[in-house]
């Protein structure tokens, strides 16, 4: 890498760096005050979990909440709140049984009845939550939440009593113990909802469960966490955690080399120079990135299109400009999961490409209409959409625009009115194929791309309930055909990597392949 690039990278971080930084985050962190400092690329757009969609808002709700299980180093669920649980012979029934200990930060008892009213509220079609279809497996879910049945009480979650909670389900599903590690499933105090009302998730009033509080959250520039005095574990070792919102990876990276951070994002143009340092840390991730169309929108109703501009790109220069490993893909299913086929999607064929554009009506490009891809602000993300403009120019002869938005107003726009042409990414929520597949089912609240497939629905069903591995294999390649190379719904272009520095003096980091950033267990060791 050109040094000269590395130094003006940091000088320019730098200069942002001094007009971010504030007084208290020079302050001098000692062992006596176990301080841990970090950044958030982005304000959480919500910590109202049943909400929340996006990783950012999972980092911080991850830390201050607990769900019935957690997982493991290797990824598989344990007991958390729940301290075990038991299945019917059938699979369909699920009873969890809830530790005595568990309390919320207020003291008061986690109860069954707070995971009740939670998944019933996730569910409620007033809530408007884009997650509700993670419970649609769930007796009565799919229907009480598109409205089909009004009564809450024909959903098959019930509370047996303060520590037993019941769920049946209307097939057996093979991983439903590691939905339930995630954020939208964590139990709810309804008392405190009702009361506060919007303001329930700000400091003051937001009550949680899990190892630490939210004892400030000063929007757009930092959150600050605190050990939870009622949680049920070990207390956490760090006094303090907080996290700095911070856009810019640049100016994360000076920060952290001005040692006013303990961890940070290393950003692309920056990794040649810390390869081989202890300090950097780099590991794969279940996490996909794609371009999607709105198919319900211009040039991008005719599947030809979808599919020329999928098959003229050359996949291999993206990890070649992000410099960080990535795994070029055409298949969705990423490396690591089960189920994984790399020999599905699209090749890079521009000759097929054009042939499929000109059968489309637009030979050579001609008469091809203005098209716009969009994405959120990132460096990254600018990186790739300008290669992208520049490989359809080179391949197509298509002249795309590029729509650079600001993250809360870029998720605004994708959950009313998607643009033809955009950027998203998908990380495993739990490390099981479904995760990813039913990601683009017809009834999946963050499937953008407004693409139905009733074959795909099925076999998506159908595999999530089978335990043979040879079916699930043929259901899931099957439904990754349809989604890539006939419907052309989604591009895939890569799978990530997570690339951190982290100071040599933070002890107890599992960096794990769902970027699951759990403190609980962090401490700090000064020389």
């Amino acid at each position: 890498m050109n040094r000269s690039i590395i130094i003006g990278a940091v000088i320019a971080g730098l200069a942002l760096a001094m007009l971010f930084i504030r007084p208290d985050m020079r302050a001098p962190n000692t062992s006596d005050e176990r301080v841990f400092r970090m950044t958030l690329s982005n304000e959480p757009p919500t910590l109202d979990w049943n909400l929340a969609t996006d990783s950012v808002s999972f980092t911080v709700l991850i830390n201050l909440m607990e769900g019935l299980t957690e997982y493991d180093e290797a990824l598989r669920p344990r007991p958390a709140a729940a301290r075990s649980w038991e299945v019917s012979p059938d699979g369909r029934v699920y009873r969890f049984h809830l530790s005595e200990d568990a309390r919320w930060s207020d003291g008061k008892p986690v109860t069954a009845g707070d995971f009740e009213y939670s998944w019933k509220r996730l569910l409620n079609p007033k809530t408007a939550a884009e997650y509700a279809y993670f419970l649609y497996d769930i007796v009565g879910a799919e229907d009480y939440n598109t409205g089909k049945v009004h009564d809450p009480e024909s959903v098959g979650v019930r509370a047996l009593n303060d520590r037993t909670l019941e769920v049946r389900l209307r097939k057996p599903i093979v991983f439903f113990p590691s939905i339930t590690t995630f954020m939208v499933t964590f139990p709810l105090r309804r008392d405190v909802v009702e009361k506060f009302g919007e303001r329930w998730t700000e400091p003051g009033t937001i009550v949680t469960n899990g190892p630490f509080v939210l004892d400030e959250w000063r929007h757009e520039y930092k959150l600050t966490l605190r050990p939870n005095p009622y949680y049920n574990g070990p207390r956490p070792a760090l006094g303090t955690v907080v996290m700095f919102i911070v856009n810019e990876s640049t100016t994360a990276l000076t920060l952290y080399e001005t040692g006013d951070l303990e961890m940070a994002h290393l950003p692309p143009e920056a990794i040649a120079a810390y390869l081989g340092k202890p300090e950097y840390i780099t590991a794969p991730l279940l996490r996909g990135y794609y371009y999607g169309f709105n198919v319900e929108k211009p040039p991008f109703t005719d599947p030809r299109l979808r599919r020329a501009f999928s098959m003229a790109i050359d996949r291999r220069e993206f990890p070649a400009i992000l410099k960080r490993g990535e795994i070029p893909s055409s298949f969705w299913i990423p490396p690591g999961m089960p189920y994984h086929n790399p020999a599905i999607g699209p090749p890079f064929d521009p000759k097929a490409a054009r042939t499929l554009l000109a059968e489309a009506g637009y030979p050579s490009g001609l008469g091809f209409p203005t098209v716009t891809a969009a994405f959120n602000t990132g460096p990254e993300n600018s990186l790739i959409a300008e290669n992208l403009q520049a490989q359809w120019k080179r391949n197509l002869g298509l002249d795309v625009r590029l729509d650079n938005q600001e993250w809360k107003v870029y998720l605004q726009g994708l959950q009313t009115d998607p643009p033809p042409l955009f950027r998203l990414g998908w990380g495993a929520d739990y490390p099981d194929p479904d995760n990813f597949m039913n990601l683009f089912t017809s009834t999946s609240g963050n499937n953008r791309t407004r693409w139905k497939n009733a074959r795909y629905d099925e076999l998506i069903r159908s595999a999530a309930a089978d335990p043979d591995p040879a079916r699930r294999q043929a259901a899931y390649d099957e439904a990754q055909r349809i989604l890539l190379e006939t419907d052309a719904a989604i591009m895939p272009l890569f799978v990530a990597t997570q690339n951190w520095l982290v100071k040599p003096y933070v002890r107890g980091l599992r960096i794990n392949a769902l970027e699951l950033l759990d403190l609980k267990n962090v401490h700090l060791e000064r020389p």
